[in-house]
């Protein structure tokens, strides 16, 4: 996985792309969450658009993070979300735990900024 941070005014964008399968890629998540939570920046949108594929363990890594975030006060939103991944979100019933945005534009938007 790869992830990249764009920060939009009081929002920060999370663009994951590739798989998101465990490993180095939960600590690259926790450890760019940890960060942002450090820094202050407590309004997150993960931008899953160029994510192609999620196992469980990846998911537990987005509940982590979504922890993480809801604990230290903040918001973790989706956004762009594949359909395929959609699917893996709808059967686990994680859609009931993640807010999602069609569009990383809404997202943002809905944190009352941009």
């Amino acid at each position: 996985m790869n992830l990249k941070r764009v920060d939009r005014g009081d929002v920060t964008v999370l663009v994951l792309s590739g798989k998101l399968m465990g490993g180095p890629d939960s600590v690259l998540f926790q450890d760019m969450i940890k960060d942002l939570l450090g820094a202050d920046r407590k309004n997150l949108v993960a931008d899953l658009k160029s994510l192609s594929w999620v196992n469980s363990t990846g998911l537990g890594i987005l509940i982590s993070g979504y922890s993480s975030v809801k604990n230290a006060g903040g918001v973790l939103k989706l956004a762009a979300v594949a359909s395929r991944i959609e699917s893996i979100l709808m059967i686990t019933k994680l859609t009931t735990v993640f807010e999602t945005h069609k569009t990383v534009d809404d997202a943002v938007e809905s944190f009352g900024g941009e």
